[in-house]
């Protein structure tokens, strides 16, 4: 078949405007593995926090919180956290950071810069999130074994308030720095919205079409707040009215997902295809996906340095998954041991 000159030219033309997106588009995205920190220890784990203006990386791990430097990825220290650590908290004005526990129930403080342990406070069974709110100077606790929340108040180490039972599985909760605390149903499937002075339910919000709600983050300025859900979709919703703005396909098993305002990127680790799924916020009502980065599997929690834009996802080899006894209907594979260690993710 001959071309002429003028289909060769567009032919031609279309090639190298193709090529060229390709390769912008690559320039914009490209996270990939830029090396792995090995921890030490054979025990599960849950979330990783970064305090990017300290510096540093917060591991659960087993009944430990490690601390990590987040420019050398050396480990500087360890803090018991009690058994099932979940996460940590940083309150920076303060120097403090927060620790929840499921022994049964509990929050550990400790100070920033020395990592010594300060105190010890009891909150209700099985707390699993933890969040500081700036604006109350607060600490938040989701506990999920008493279905509630917990209030501490973050200078004096004091519980000042909690809320009523809420009947079903308590996840990740988040602030919107005016006043407001918002926290994922998991079991209901709803979105609940919260004074964050009386801990008052002040709205309750279907999440549906997602399922199992779980990781939380917000987009403040916009009033948009971004739920990972465990059926494979990451939501949008308007936190005034509760309406669900969008919402895009993406992996299961999600538990961390974070915003990055200076970027309007968002970030999901999804365990179950053990991916990083980067959204971009193109306008407050449309988001974009950017790119699906292959991490591990298992791979379900994350932190996000808002410095370098490097993604700190925890994860470990695991072995068969256990059968399900009546005690126990959904048991996790167990850690192989030696392989515990932080992936750490980046252009």
């Amino acid at each position: 078949m001959r071309l002429n000159a003028r289909k060769f030219c567009g032919m031609l033309c279309w090639i190298v405007s193709f090529a060229l997106l390709a390769t912008a588009l690559a320039a914009q995205g490209g996270y990939h593995l830029l090396k792995k920190i090995p921890i030490a220890g054979d025990g599960g784990w849950d979330y990783v926090a970064a305090d990017s203006d300290g510096r540093r990386l917060f591991v659960s791990h087993d009944t430990e919180l490690v601390v990590l430097d987040l420019d050398s990825g050396a480990v500087v220290g360890k803090i018991q956290g009690g058994e099932d650590t979940h996460g940590a908290a940083v309150a920076r004005e303060l120097g403090r950071g927060f620790i929840s526990a499921s022994d049964p129930g509990s929050v550990t403080i400790f100070d920033l810069k020395t990592l010594a342990v300060l105190g010890k406070v009891k909150v209700g069974d099985d707390p699993n999130g933890i969040i500081y709110d700036h604006k109350t100077g607060r600490v938040f606790t989701a506990d999920r074994g008493s279905k509630r929340l917990t209030a501490i108040e973050a200078k004096t180490g004091k519980v000042v308030a909690t809320s009523e039972n809420l009947g079903g599985r308590t996840e990740h909760l988040a602030s919107d720095e005016a006043g407001h605390i918002f926290l994922n149903m998991q079991s209901l499937n709803t979105l609940l919205k919260f004074d964050a002075q009386t801990l008052k339910l002040l709205a309750t919000w279907p999440t549906a079409p997602c399922g199992l709600p779980s990781s939380m983050d917000m987009d403040r300025a916009h009033q948009r707040i971004f739920i990972g859900c465990r059926s494979g979709d990451m939501a949008v919703v308007d936190a005034n009215t509760g309406k669900i703005i969008t919402s895009l396909p993406m992996g299961k098993g999600v538990d961390a997902c974070e915003f990055d305002p200076a970027t309007a990127l968002l970030y999901c680790s999804t365990g179950a295809d053990g991916a990083l799924n980067v959204f971009h916020e193109d306008t407050p009502d449309k988001y974009s996906l950017v790119e699906t980065v292959k991490t591990q599997v298992g791979a379900r929690t994350m932190a996000v340095d808002r410095k370098t834009g490097k993604v700190y996802v925890a994860v470990a080899d695991l072995g068969p998954r256990p059968a399900p006894t009546a005690d126990n209907p959904a048991p996790r594979p167990p850690v192989l041991p030696g392989t515990f260690n932080v992936l750490v993710m980046g252009r």
